[in-house]
């Protein structure tokens, strides 16, 4: 249904439970490297449970080789710095959702890159810095899922 990107994913846990929601919600998994873990880590492997077998997972050696193999056509970059709410956008399916690196997010050449069709972000409170990667990944994934029908549920 929908692709979701983490762009250089730093923490395991959160790429575990990213797993066990893209098998939940149809959606492929796009792991851009460096990947500041192992795929066959423990701690990953126990947040995805046994979900792995569900979902299909893909990696790519940096940016320019995600965006030759996958040629996407619509994306979204989710960032705090965003200039649009992620509840003002028109997903739709096949739209690729991209997320940075737990403790820097994108950065400036991957959230501008021009084959962005926008920056979206979540709001928060004033003081607040960021929300976890993996709960973002799910409010985006959801609204976008939502906007569609909830389509296969």
């Amino acid at each position: 249904m929908f692709n979701l990107v983490f762009y250089e994913p730093e923490i395991p846990p959160n790429t575990g439970n990213a797993i066990r929601l893209c098998s939940n919600t149809d959606c492929v998994l796009h792991l851009i490297e460096p990947l500041g873990f192992t795929l066959d880590d423990k701690r990953l492997r126990r947040a995805g449970l046994d979900y792995g077998e569900y979902s299909e997972v893909r990696t790519y050696r940096n940016w320019q080789h995600f965006i030759e193999s996958c040629a996407p056509g619509r994306m979204f970059a989710i960032s705090t710095k965003g200039d649009r709410l992620y509840t003002e956008a028109s997903f739709q399916p096949a739209d690729y959702l991209v997320f940075g690196p737990e403790t820097r997010g994108l950065p400036d050449e991957i959230r501008m890159a021009p084959e962005m069709t926008s920056v979206l972000r979540i709001p928060m409170l004033p003081h607040s810095r960021s929300l976890n990667l993996s709960n973002s990944a799910a409010i985006i994934i959801y609204e976008a899922w939502r906007q569609n029908g909830f389509k296969g549920a």
